[in-house]
């Protein structure tokens, strides 16, 4: 039986009447992407602490992916339960506590299995609060909604891997973790006292909504290209410290810090992206950032010097807008109550490809040949993916409310 409307949805309202909500949102998704992305910059030390290879690099990243892949299985049940509002609330507080073991981990399988949980825990977030931005905000508002809110991944590759480059002159990699892990719990415990929103349910993982969710082709189809996109940032992202280092000569902290400082293009930009997208259209705009951020990839495996610099900048400015465009499109290939639903798979399909596979190919290419060589295979992998967006079929939910 089809249980579309069967609990009140919130009236959808302004930007401006929810920019407080939407800031909160953004500011817990930073705090749970720093958390997964500042393994990069401080794994050239992790990996000589615990005397790792470069596969057992790609291992690593690939058992954060397969902790967020397995979240879904588990997201809509709780959200279901606690609304999305207890969900996010719960986020937070686990994204705080399961960054305190590292101050004791001391083997590769013990932080295989933490790194597991940090994927787990940091998906939780995700679908509840795009399920709660699309709700709360009304359609013609979503491009700000979601920009502010997809300002958080741009700032983490920003901020992160300058945290690591100041705080690796003071401290361990352990203590960065810990100070990290309170500044987490402190924010979750704001949020729970201030926060609203999301006092609605979410919908669990039934094989009802599910094969309604996966029948549709456009679903495959950005799930596919949101791995392409995370591949062009999260995947390559996470081997560069590696690839400055070990092939270019760079200093580890100068590297963080090119790497660091190159992200703040991609979040001037990401903002005004979303206004833009919801002028030009999602698929346009997919297509042309996709493109230009493929052809930089490639351009960065092959430079050196100044050029790689260069490139390095410009990378994320052009590959960074392409987010809020791919999550706009995401909520509307199905019937907005299945929201949660297609939020709560396609993320995790694409981030399993981009965050996951890319770098265990970067490090087994680099096993071989060079991590130059698989950051070139990342940037044609992404190339592939520019067809594909003319294909997408999306809906138009204007007159039909939903959650």
């Amino acid at each position: 039986m089809d249980d579309i409307g069967l609990y009140d949805c919130p009236m959808p309202e302004s930007f401006r009447d929810k920019i407080g909500l939407t800031l909160s949102l953004a500011w817990l998704f930073y705090l749970g992407f720093v958390t997964r992305v500042i393994f990069g910059p401080l794994m050239p030390q992790i990996r000589q602490d615990l005397g790792l290879g470069n596969g057992d690099v790609g291992y690593l990243f690939l058992m954060i992916t397969i902790g967020y892949t397995i979240a879904p299985l588990f997201s809509g049940y709780i959200s279901s339960r606690l609304y999305h509002s207890g969900t996010l609330r719960l986020s937070a507080w686990l994204l705080g506590v399961v960054l305190l073991p590292f101050m004791f981990v001391n083997s590769f399988w013990a932080m295989s299995l933490v790194l597991m949980v940090i994927g787990f825990t940091g998906f939780l977030h995700l679908p509840s609060a795009i399920a709660t931005i699309t709700a709360e905000i009304q359609k013609s508002d979503w491009g700000k909604g979601l920009g502010v809110h997809q300002c958080a991944p741009p700032l983490a590759f920003v901020t992160a891997p300058l945290i690591a480059a100041l705080m690796l002159n003071w401290f361990s990699w352990r203590v960065i973790l810990l100070s990290w892990a309170v500044l987490s719990l402190v924010s979750a415990l704001v949020f729970t006292v201030s926060s609203e929103g999301g006092a609605f349910p979410g919908r669990p993982l039934n094989p009802g909504n599910v094969k309604r969710v996966v029948s549709l082709p456009s679903f495959w189809l950005l799930a596919l290209l949101l791995g392409m996109g995370m591949a062009g940032n999260a995947g390559i992202l996470s081997m560069l410290p590696l690839f400055f280092v070990t092939e270019r000569g760079f200093d580890l902290g100068l590297a963080n810090s090119l790497i660091g400082f190159s992200q703040l293009s991609g979040f001037v930009v990401v903002f005004f992206a979303g206004i833009v997208a919801d002028k030009v259209g999602h698929r346009k705009f997919m297509c042309f950032t996709l493109s230009s951020a493929a052809l930089l990839t490639v351009s960065i495996g092959f430079l050196t010097g100044w050029p790689l610099v260069i490139a390095l900048i410009i990378q994320p400015a052009v590959l960074t807008p392409f987010f809020p465009a791919a999550f706009g499109a995401l909520a509307r290939v199905a019937h907005p109550t299945l929201r949660s639903v297609t939020s709560a798979i396609g993320p995790p399909l694409g981030f399993l490809v981009g965050a996951g596979g890319i770098p265990m190919l970067i490090a087994q290419v680099a096993e071989h040949r060079s991590f130059g060589l698989g950051i070139v295979i990342t940037g044609i992998f992404m190339l592939t993916g520019v067809p594909l967006v003319y294909f997408l079929r999306l809906g138009d939910y204007d007159d039909e409310a939903g959650c």
